[in-house]
């Protein structure tokens, strides 16, 4: 056995176990890093000559052992736009290129698993780390447009107004109507609150006034604050109390199934000019789901609503679990503009570590794959939580000692070398 030999292979053990404790200091340094993925050290032998007769010694070569596949603990917190994912997969970022004006972004893209997203001054979702959150785009009609991933951005612009087109109204009507003193019908009535093209709220009142005990007719008049009659119409009613038909305007709706409307034109000026017209929906011929003429002696009232909507200023954002991103509205609206997935990939372990616990793609990691949280292995969304550092600092210190002791005892082997070299040189002095 060469001295030489057991000296290189003490100092490659020196060498190994410093790579050790590098690695171990590293995770205890980030242990309280949101997303960090921990380090851990396998170690090599590597042969110089090893036969049945004759073992030479080798060396020992440290290699990092990358966990970024190890869920950390998932904890919740205040900021209702952060984000953790469990399970598999990370989130896209981007980095802003401050080499030119404006928000322009690197083309290189970055996965993490640090989900404290804010929003910047931009109005971008941005983590601790300053790496911009990507996205699907939602359009207006609600359809995600899988086909490009960019950083997400919130307009604060307001919510436009939407004209009413429709109302529904769901009321029983007492047989007989309702009377007064001397014994005449007077008109029941309901108010609703409608809208027109440029938002302003305006208060329309349906008035319902029976033929008379035993006739199971009625007239309806609609008009607006201003006093205008709007529109009105004559309702019957079957022997079994459902609605039998609506006639305006010398046209009548009987056909069982069909839905009984009453058309309203409004002075209200819409986009263009000419007036505003809404449908009111009095329920289907035949059914229970709108107007009824059911025993009682008082008017019901089961609901009454409209499509309108007032303008409204930017109030907040939220995250959903399915990772959609939606902006609320101070009118009490609410807009997706855009869903978060979670990126995977084949070999999650092979990704390439970069700084502020992002990392990027490589061969040996395959492609990303981004897609819909919670589908085809990728992870879940958390919301208003985050994840923590995978380290276990108990583990580590346990590394931390073996690491040390077999630090001392390749020093030791080191000091045994030089001392029995000493020895062999005073032998031939």
């Amino acid at each position: 056995m060469s001295l030489f030999g057991a000296l290189d292979t003490a100092i490659s053990g020196l060498t190994a176990q410093s790579a050790s404790f590098g690695n171990i200091s590293d995770n205890i340094a980030n242990s309280q890093t949101t997303g960090f993925k921990r380090v851990d050290t396998s170690f090599l032998d590597y042969l110089t000559t090893s036969t049945a007769t004759n073992n030479e010694p080798g060396s020992v070569v440290a290699t990092p052992q990358y966990l970024n596949n190890v869920q950390g603990t998932i904890t919740q917190t205040s900021n209702p736009l952060a984000l953790a994912i469990s399970g598999q997969g990370f989130f896209t970022v981007s980095q802003a290129d401050t080499s030119g004006s404006g928000t322009t972004f690197s083309p290189q893209p970055f996965y993490t698993r640090d989900g404290n997203f804010q929003l910047n001054a931009a109005g971008y979702l941005v983590n601790d780390s300053g790496g911009y959150l990507n996205g699907w785009a939602v359009q207006p009609n609600g359809q995600v447009d899988t086909t490009t991933l960019q950083p997400i951005q919130v307009s604060q612009q307001v919510y436009a107004p939407v004209a009413t087109s429709t109302m529904t109204l769901a009321a029983n009507l007492p047989p007989g109507g309702s009377v007064n003193g001397a014994g005449a019908q007077v008109p029941i009535t309901s108010n609703v609150s409608v809208y027109d093209a440029q938002g302003q709220s305006h208060q329309l009142t349906l008035a319902f006034t029976s033929a008379g005990a035993g006739s199971n007719n009625w007239t309806v008049a609609v008009t607006d604050d201003k006093g205008n009659t709007i529109g009105t119409g004559t309702l019957s009613f079957g022997a079994g109390g459902t609605l039998a038909s609506v006639t305006q305007g010398g046209v009548t709706q009987s056909t069982a199934g069909q839905q009984g409307t009453l058309t309203l034109n409004t002075v209200y000026p819409v986009s263009g000019g000419g007036t505003q017209t809404i449908a009111l929906d009095l329920g289907s011929i035949g059914g229970t789901n709108g107007l009824t003429q059911f025993a009682g002696s008082s008017y019901t009232l089961g609901g009454i609503s409209q499509n309108g909507v007032a303008p409204g200023q930017f109030s907040s954002i939220s995250m959903q679990s399915n990772g959609d991103v939606v902006v609320n509205y101070d009118n009490g609206q609410a807009r997706t503009i855009a869903q978060v997935p979670v990126t995977t990939f084949p070999a999650p372990d092979a990704l390439q570590r970069q700084n502020n616990a992002n990392f990027t793609a490589t061969i040996d990691s395959g492609a990303g794959t981004a897609q819909a949280a919670g589908n085809n292995g990728a992870g879940t969304l958390v919301t208003s939580a985050l994840e923590q550092s995978n380290v276990d600092i108990a583990s580590e210190f346990s590394q931390l000692i073996i690491a040390q002791q077999a630090y001392s005892a390749n020093a030791k082997t080191v000091t045994t070398a030089d001392t029995m070299m000493q020895a062999t040189l005073s032998m031939i002095q």
